[in-house]
C-alpha cells in the first residue's frame, strides 16, 4: 500500500466528553493527513480526482491575439482618422501563414484566428458595409473591441491549479487548453464497508424475509456516498455476530485498506463485538457529538487504517457521513476540505422547542416565496426513515444557540449538491 505519511499515534484523542459540530471538524483538519502515494493519469480519466502537484502553465491560452467574431480587423488609429477603410487579407482560423495590413487597411477575418500585424480591433461583420473593395466601419468602437489578447484566459507561468484541488470539468478544459494528456494525482484512497449483525440480509439475496430480518441499506448508501470520491470501495458483505468473524474480517481489511466504514454493531451488547475487536487491534475512541441526528459515532485507527462507526439508523448515518466521514476521506486523500456553503432561506415551518447547547440538521427543501426560497422540512424526524432522505435535496442547520423556529426565520441551507450529491 503506497503512502505518503503515517498517522499521528492516537489520533482521534480528545479531552472532552461531548463535542461540539465545529470541534469535530477542527479535531479531523488538525489530526488527519494525506496518506496515499501519487501517480499519473490520463487527463480523460482525472475527473474527480484530487490533484498532487502544482499545475504551471507552459504556455500562453490564447497563445496568440485573435478575433472573437467574424468581421474586420483594422488599426483603431486609422479608425480614428476615417471610418472606411480598404479591403485587405482574408485571415481564417487555423491559418498558419503570417500577415500584415497596411494603413487605412481592414481585414477580413473569422473567429479564432490570429489577428494580423498591424491591427488592434475588430468590428462585427454585420455591423459594416462592403461596397467594391471598400468597408465601412461604424462608430462608437474602442481600442481592442472584439479582441481577445495572447494569455488573456491563462498566462505562461501561472499556477492553473493547487494540490488538493478536486478537478472539475472546468479544470480539465484548462488543463486541455494547455495541452496536457497526463495529469499528477492522488491515489485513490482505498475504503472496506463492512456490515455486522445475525438480523441482516442481502438485497437481492433471496426473496423471502422473516420477522426480526432487515435487509442491508446502510451499506448499499454508503457505497453509493462513497460514488462521489475518489475511492476505491471493497464491499466486504455481511459478517455474523460472531467474534472470531468480526476480527478476521476486520483484521484483513486493515491491511489493505486505508478506511474502514461501518454502521451500528459498536455499542456495548453480548453479540456488538466490533468495540472489543478494535479495542484488541488497535485504538478506539467513542465519541458524543452535540448534534442530531448521529450523536454517538466511533473513530479509531489500526496501525494507519483509519476505523470510522457510524450509527446504525440509516439517516443519522446518511448525515454523519456527509458531516464527518466526507472530510476525513477527503483530507485523507490528498484533498482540500471546503467547508459547504450556507445559504440564508426564510424557514416555512415551525419548531416550539429545541434542545439547546445541540446542533440539528434537519431534512428539507426549498420552494419559491415571495420574498425569495423557503425551507420546507420533512414532516417526521426519526433517523430509521429513508423516506425523509428521498424527499429532501439538503439539510436546513439549526446551530446550538437556536431554542426555536417560527414561520420567516432566516435558517441556514445546505443543498445535497455541497456534498456532491
Amino acid at each position: 500500500m503506497s503512502r505518503t505519511a503515517s498517522l499521528l499515534n492516537d489520533c482521534f484523542l480528545h479531552d472532552k466528553d461531548r463535542l461540539r459540530h465545529n470541534e469535530v471538524l477542527d479535531l479531523l483538519k488538525e489530526r488527519l493527513t494525506t496518506v496515499v502515494g501519487t501517480e499519473k493519469c490520463l487527463l480523460e480519466e482525472t475527473l474527480g480526482r484530487f490533484l498532487s502537484t502544482p499545475v504551471v502553465a507552459p504556455r500562453n491560452v490564447p497563445l496568440h491575439d485573435n478575433s472573437a467574431v467574424d468581421g474586420y480587423a483594422f488599426s483603431h488609429k486609422d479608425y480614428q482618422l476615417s471610418r472606411t477603410l480598404r479591403a485587405g487579407p482574408v485571415i481564417a482560423a487555423g491559418d498558419l501563414e503570417h500577415y500584415a495590413i497596411d494603413d487605412k487597411e481592414a481585414a477580413r477575418i473569422f473567429t479564432g484566428a490570429v489577428i494580423p500585424d498591424g491591427a488592434d480591433t475588430v468590428a462585427m461583420q454585420e455591423d459594416c458595409t462592403v461596397t467594391d473593395d471598400q468597408i465601412a466601419v461604424p462608430p462608437g468602437l474602442k481600442t481592442g473591441a472584439n479582441l481577445r489578447k495572447a494569455g488573456e484566459d491563462i498566462k505562461s507561468g501561472d499556477i492553473v491549479t493547487r494540490p488538493g484541488k478536486r478537478l472539475r470539468p472546468q479544470e480539465i478544459a484548462s488543463l486541455a487548453s494547455l495541452g496536457l494528456s497526463e495529469i499528477p494525482v492522488y491515489r485513490r484512497i482505498r475504503v472496506a464497508i463492512i456490515s455486522t449483525g445475525n438480523e441482516l440480509l442481502e438485497a437481492g439475496g433471496q426473496t423471502s424475509i422473516e420477522t426480526g430480518q432487515v435487509f442491508d441499506s446502510n451499506s448499499a448508501m454508503l457505497l453509493a456516498l462513497c460514488a462521489s470520491l475518489p475511492v476505491t470501495v471493497s464491499r466486504l458483505g455481511i459478517v455474523p455476530d460472531v467474534a472470531s468473524a468480526v476480527e478476521d474480517t476486520i483484521a484483513r481489511a486493515a491491511a489493505t485498506h486505508d478506511v474502514i466504514l461501518t454502521t451500528g454493531g459498536a455499542s456495548r451488547g453480548d453479540e456488538d463485538h466490533v468495540v472489543a475487536t478494535i479495542d484488541r487491534l488497535g485504538k478506539r475512541h467513542a465519541w458524543q457529538i452535540a448534534i442530531k441526528p448521529g450523536r454517538p459515532m466511533t473513530f479509531g485507527q489500526i496501525g494507519d487504517c483509519v476505523f470510522m462507526g457510524l450509527p446504525g439508523n440509516p439517516v443519522a448515518a446518511f448525515v454523519c457521513f456527509l458531516l464527518y466521514c466526507r472530510p476525513a476521506l477527503t483530507i485523507l486523500g490528498g484533498g482540500e476540505y471546503l467547508e459547504p456553503t450556507r445559504f440564508p432561506v426564510t424557514a416555512g415551518f415551525t419548531i416550539d422547542r429545541k434542545k439547546p447547547d445541540r446542533r440539528e440538521f434537519l431534512r428539507g427543501w426549498l420552494t419559491a416565496g415571495d420574498s425569495g426560497p423557503v425551507a420546507m422540512k420533512f414532516e417526521r424526524d426519526g433517523s430509521g426513515l429513508i423516506s425523509g432522505l428521498r424527499a429532501a435535496n439538503g439539510l436546513i442547520e439549526l446551530d446550538e444557540e437556536t431554542s426555536s423556529v417560527t414561520i420567516g426565520q432566516t435558517v441556514s441551507y445546505i443543498p445535497f449538491s455541497e456534498f456532491g450529491l
